[in-house]
């Protein structure tokens, strides 16, 4: 379904996260569940991620530090293992599915244990503690959020940033308007309008890149630093 607004495609808020909760609980904690399948772009996307954000860290001004990051949507801790963690020495998660923090707590390894929270809830609820985190990081899951639900959590996650920290987003963009998909119940948007709801919330797009190498049929994906 192709809608101009994220309004006219989602009828029923309620619904549209109860569904979209139900649909997680019955995907397996693995990689390729993570993935919808496609498990084997998981190295491509770390590596491009990892290129995007080596370039805000360091010392000196401006630069973002590298004491504490958060991964939203988190599942199994894919991001947090192959991207966080090695890059900062402390990271939190949040994911709506309580079967994959668990099933995290054994796939993160050793280096887990440098995990200091795990935070069962939607982010449509959730709230980063304030001055908190260096990078928040939020990867294929916005399309979860309504517009309204996205720019206050956009906002919130402001608040939990450290000085000179970052926030993340990396997701799928549609070509036109708003896509539904009701299998998973999430919205995919065109990057238009991802920078129109970024705006909104107060915030301005530092870097955009397109991630490059992924396979033809799925959506483009890109990747937006903000402050």
């Amino acid at each position: 379904m192709l809608a101009a607004r994220m309004v006219d495609a989602v009828e029923d808020e309620t619904a549209f996260y109860s569904k979209a909760e139900r649909y997680w609980q019955e995907v397996p904690p693995t990689v390729d569940g993570m993935l919808g399948g496609y498990g084997s772009i998981s190295s491509i996307d770390i590596n491009g991620s990892k290129k995007f954000l080596q370039r805000f860290l360091g010392d000196g001004k401006g630069k973002t530090g590298t004491s504490c990051a958060l991964d939203c949507g988190a599942g199994i801790g894919r991001i947090t293992k192959r991207l966080l963690l090695p890059l900062f020495r402390t990271v939190d998660l949040v994911d709506v599915t309580q079967e994959f923090l668990d099933k995290a707590k054994t796939y993160l390894g050793e280096e887990g244990k440098r995990v200091e929270n795990y935070f069962c809830c939607g982010l449509q609820d959730f709230e980063p503690e304030p001055g908190r985190y260096d990078v928040i990081w939020i990867q294929w899951v916005i399309g979860h959020l309504t517009d309204d639900h996205l720019m206050r959590f956009l906002q919130r996650c402001q608040k939990g940033l450290r000085p000179d920290g970052l926030i993340v987003v990396k997701d799928n963009v549609a070509y036109e308007g708003v896509v539904l998909d009701e299998v998973d119940s999430s919205v995919c948007r065109e990057l238009a309008l991802v920078r129109d709801l970024v705006c909104k919330a107060g915030l301005r797009v530092l870097h955009e890149e397109r991630q490059e190498n992924f396979p033809d049929e799925i959506y483009q994906v890109y990747t937006l630093a903000l402050r």
